[in-house]
């Protein structure tokens, strides 16, 4: 098992609509990307934060099915309007 952690501070600029997209963008995953078995996204209520307001978690089969997840067609549609509405944080390990 491969997991993959993410988290996002929103830029001033993302709408309540945009933050609705990604969250239904990433949960299309769960039939397009081949070896992602779980993927879970949400508000971060952590007080310790650190702005990082909204997170996700994936589980892969394996790293392999990760990387291929990286350069996926619809993971790379997703990038091109969300990287500009966030500060992103991964983490990534061999569970």
């Amino acid at each position: 098992m491969f997991i993959h952690i993410f988290g996002f501070r929103w830029k001033p600029e993302a709408t309540e609509a945009d933050k609705a997209r990604a969250e239904k963008d990433i949960l299309a995953f769960r039939d397009t990307i081949p070896g992602l078995v779980e993927v879970h996204v949400g508000a971060n209520v952590s007080p310790r934060n650190q702005g990082f307001t909204y997170a996700g978690l994936m589980k892969f089969t394996d790293k392999a099915a990760c990387d291929a997840y990286v350069i996926h067609p619809a993971h790379q549609a997703l990038l091109v309007w969300l990287v500009p509405l966030i500060e992103p944080v991964e983490l990534d390990f061999q569970a």
